[in-house]
């Protein structure tokens, strides 16, 4: 894979742009301004990737030395240029977005985000918890970028609140995924001087809000049911779901609070699965033939 594409890290751009498509499919509406809103995200997402790897180089050449940057394949002035041409690449897309949609606050709200995600790299991620909650929210935005686009162009504040909520449900699954990610990088965190929440307050403090925040996602994603917008096959499929979100939680507690750098891998890569059936759930929820 091209050093390029790789630090791109296409399947969590996948991911992320995803949630546009699904909104759409909720709302049963698929427009010109629907593509470009899921381009927007996968090259919105993918500036946000490189910019982070930028300024985390020196961190991931003990965490993860066979990234682009560490391993010498992408210098550092080609990464930052690679970005900058990423951004303004979507910038460009969300004018057009805005035009279509005929909402010039959508273009607003896109190159703010632009500026958070870089501001992220930059500032919030060095600060402890906030900069997870940063990450969280960034993820959430992909689906409140959908609703918006269907408000626009439909005019149904129902398929809106409902991306809202989505979003809100991927917020905070990613928040939790990203305590983990960073009890799991303490190692590399510590010889790079970092300040991430696991570090400064241990792992116990942060093992007890992950679990919180799967057990607030647990239920959020049973909530989703009653919008009665779902049909059946949604609870069957969020059941595997909240079953990771479980067992996840579950893995934490058996460690005494205290998970090993593998056992932090393994729920990591449980969330990860989590993420993909909710959004598995909430695309064959929607199909009306099910009903």
């Amino acid at each position: 894979m091209s050093a390029y594409i790789k630090i791109l890290r296409p399947v969590n751009e996948a991911l992320l742009a995803l949630p546009v498509v699904i909104i759409a499919i909720v709302g049963h509406d698929f427009t010109i301004s629907v593509l470009l809103g899921t381009l927007l995200v996968l090259l919105m997402a993918g500036a946000g990737n490189v910019i982070n790897d930028v300024f985390d180089h020196k961190i991931d050449a003990v965490n993860k030395p066979d990234r682009p940057i560490p391993s010498g394949r992408i210098s550092l002035k080609n990464a930052r240029i690679y970005a900058g041409i990423l951004y303004i690449i979507s910038a460009f897309i969300s004018l057009i977005i805005s035009y279509l949609i005929n909402n010039f606050w959508f273009f607003v709200i896109i190159i703010c985000s632009a500026v958070i995600l870089y501001a992220y790299s930059r500032y919030f991620k060095a600060m402890p918890l906030v900069g997870n909650i940063v990450v969280g929210v960034m993820v959430g935005l992909s689906f409140v970028i959908g609703g918006i686009i269907l408000l626009c162009e439909t005019k149904d504040w129902e398929i809106f609140k409902v991306s809202v909520y989505i979003g809100l449900l991927a917020a905070v699954v990613n928040v939790a995924r990203e305590l983990i990610k960073d009890m799991e990088d303490v190692r590399g965190d510590k010889l790079c001087g970092a300040r991430t929440f696991p570090i400064l307050y241990g792992k116990k403090a942060s093992s007890i809000i992950t679990i919180l925040l799967l057990a607030v996602t647990v239920a959020l994603g049973i909530f989703l049911y009653t919008f009665g917008i779902f049909n059946i096959a949604y609870i069957i499929i969020i059941i595997i779901a909240v079953f990771l979100c479980v067992y996840s939680a579950y893995a934490l507690f058996a460690s005494k609070l205290e998970p090993a750098e593998a056992t932090c891998t393994k729920v990591t890569k449980f969330l990860k699965i989590a993420m993909a059936f909710s959004l598995l759930a909430i695309t064959i929820g929607s199909f009306d033939i099910l009903r």
